[in-house]
């Protein structure tokens, strides 16, 4: 009897050391693989975004293609840097450009603010205030400069190094459109191999289920609340731009900001349309402009409905402190790829809170069959 005690202690102390020396190679793997692909973590997480959201279009355009899914991948592409990705990169330029000067004025000393024009005061309920504040920061900010500099400079420097990263930021899209592309092409594999991933964690009953509602999730997020704000800030920054307003890039960045909160971009118009008539000089072009930032104003309640009919729609707050959050960790796709995930991951830990299956599937694979 106690030799076979020994025997079955040496057999389990085997299986054990055979366990832990797996583990420890599956440990050192994983950790290995990690760093190896963290560089490009924040990119191919963007490209799958993209692909998610943008499948279904790539799908219609293939089937009028005679179902050539390359063919119909290289023009999503195309038209995703031409249409978003020329814009924003005038508009983050013109964001850079801003923040260096003003350091670089700053550091010198050299930040003047001109006296306000005469018609500041004639401003509808603020003018006088306005213009009071604006005349006194004309007339000591030098002074006021010298005695909070110190102070200032610990805001600054991050401001500038954001500013700066979203170069790097710029590229990360261009090259997640190419990415996202490929994935696009690959759609239909690619999309029953995370099935098969998710069913391995999460098991066959529940793991369908879960596969469409983070597809629905994705969709919903990127599209009726990221997507929508972003039309809205090209828009506007394009306005912007058009108008001569000075740091085009910053007002368009707190656009896209407050689209994400699902604040009313009407907010921007009245004080852009305010700024066309005070410094525009002819009346023609003020008609036109004031008409262009009225109807981009309200482009946001045209296009929501579109988009939020569709999928599970997760809370304003988490879908803002995502994109905050990521900003400030990854940059300005940060701000993009952390709402979407930090909904993503919302959504899922409320369905298993609920733990009810039926529940899911009714407000998830219904709407995604109906649209």
């Amino acid at each position: 009897m106690e030799i076979e005690k020994n025997q079955l202690r040496e057999i389990l102390k085997k299986d054990l050391y055979d366990v832990l020396i797996r583990s420890a190679l599956i440990a050192v793997l994983v950790f290995a693989s990690f760093k190896i692909f963290h560089p490009f973590l924040s990119m191919m997480l963007w490209g799958l975004v993209l692909a998610v959201t943008l499948f279904p279009s790539h799908q219609n355009l293939a089937a009028r293609l005679g179902g050539k899914q390359g063919r119909a991948a290289t023009i999503i592409v195309l038209l995703g840097v031409l249409f978003i990705g020329g814009p924003a990169v005038m508009l983050s330029n013109s964001m850079i450009d801003v923040m260096q000067q003003t350091y670089s004025d700053f550091q010198k000393g050299e930040i003047q603010i001109e006296e306000p024009a005469a018609g500041v005061a004639q401003w509808p309920i603020v003018g006088k205030k306005v213009y009071s504040l604006w005349h006194e920061a004309a007339k000591n900010l030098p002074a006021l400069i010298k005695e909070i500099k110190p102070k200032l400079e610990t805001y600054i420097k991050p401001v500038l190094s954001f500013t700066s990263a979203m170069v790097g930021d710029l590229f990360q899209f261009l090259f997640s459109m190419i990415i996202a592309g490929i994935m696009l092409a690959y759609g239909h594999s690619a999309s029953e191999r995370i099935l098969k991933i998710i069913n391995r964690l999460a098991g066959q009953q529940r793991g369908k289920t879960l596969h469409t509602l983070s597809t629905a999730t994705i969709r919903s997020v990127a599209m009726g609340v990221i997507g929508v704000a972003t039309i809205q800030a090209l828009i506007f920054g394009v306005g912007f731009m058009l108008i001569g307003l000075p740091a085009a890039g910053v007002v368009a960045l707190l656009v896209l900001l407050f689209g994400i909160a699902q604040l009313p971009a009407i907010i921007f118009t009245i004080p852009t349309v305010a700024f066309i008539w005070w410094s525009g000089d002819s009346t023609i072009m003020n008609i036109v402009f004031t008409i262009y930032f009225v109807i981009g104003g309200f482009v946001d309640n045209v296009l929501k409905p579109i988009f939020l009919g569709r999928g599970v729609d997760a809370p304003m707050p988490v879908v803002l402190l995502g994109a905050l959050g990521g900003m400030v960790t990854s940059g300005l796709i940060g701000l993009f790829i952390g709402a979407i995930f930090l909904s993503l991951a919302y959504v899922i830990f409320m369905a298993w809170v609920d733990d009810d299956s039926t529940q899911i599937e009714d407000a998830v694979i219904e709407p995604l069959t109906k649209g």
